[in-house]
């Protein structure tokens, strides 16, 4: 499996409670939570990065990104396109 140094996929964004959820619709069970805009998009792009690492990790295919006009939102959600760099993402996990 080929690994890429930059990944890309879009976000769904739901204000809650004065803070926002956040799950990606193309990459099942990577989901996080920010108690403000700033910490959201902060805590997005962590999620991605350990997530997309964790399938890595373990030899599963990346699927590839839905475009973002393509993710249905609700009311309160918006799209976000959430960036992983992954080089150290990797240095990070396995020094552990």
């Amino acid at each position: 499996m080929t690994k890429k140094d930059f990944y890309i996929y879009p976000s769904v964004f739901e204000e809650e409670s004065g803070g926002y959820n956040v799950y990606f619709p193309d990459l099942e069970r990577a989901f996080t939570y920010g108690n403000s805009l700033e910490e959201a998009l902060f805590m997005a792009k962590e999620a991605l990065g350990v997530y997309l690492y964790s399938l890595e990790d373990r030899g599963i295919i990346i699927p590839e990104p839905d475009k973002p006009n393509k993710v249905k939102v609700k009311k309160n959600q918006f799209v976000q396109q959430i960036e992983a760099y992954m080089p150290p993402v990797r240095s990070e996990k396995e020094k552990r």
